[in-house]
């Protein structure tokens, strides 16, 4: 399973505030958009990144993961599938604690290298469909 109850909630509510959304630009009618903002609003820092980057959400963003200057706790992957195994190699060498693929972004050699390098890992989930699930006090995270 690529995502467990309780690895959701601990990248939800133990790990820290610092996400990085990887694929995260200003046009709002992409997922990666709407889903920051409800970050925000659960009191997730959200930092884009993407090619471009753009300020999104009142928040610079930075064209990698290597080039944002501080830590952070992590990743949030919004590409396909066949780019998000280099991204989640990347999040491991920028020291995060943990990586958060996407619905429908599947790539289980990344899967099984990032949790080897000692990460949390979820796959194939979105958390602003988990975040809210866990209601009070963390209880009642979805194992869909």
């Amino acid at each position: 399973m690529y995502g467990d109850p309780a690895t959701i909630r601990k990248i939800l509510t133990e790990l820290g505030d610092t996400w990085a959304v990887v694929g995260l630009s200003d046009n709002r009618d992409r997922a990666a958009y709407g889903v920051a903002r409800v970050l925000q609003r659960y009191g997730k820092r959200v930092v884009p990144v993407h090619p471009k980057a753009e300020t999104v959400h009142g928040e610079q963003g930075y064209p990698s993961l290597a080039a944002i200057p501080f830590k952070v706790d992590v990743v949030d992957v919004f590409v396909n599938s066949a780019l998000a195994g280099t991204v989640a190699d990347e999040a491991v060498a920028a020291g995060a604690q943990a990586v958060w693929f996407q619905l429908n972004v599947v790539d289980e050699a990344a899967f099984e290298r990032t949790r080897a390098a000692g990460l949390d890992m979820v796959m194939d989930r979105c958390p602003a469909i988990e975040i809210p699930a866990l209601g009070q006090g963390g209880r009642g995270a979805s194992s869909k």
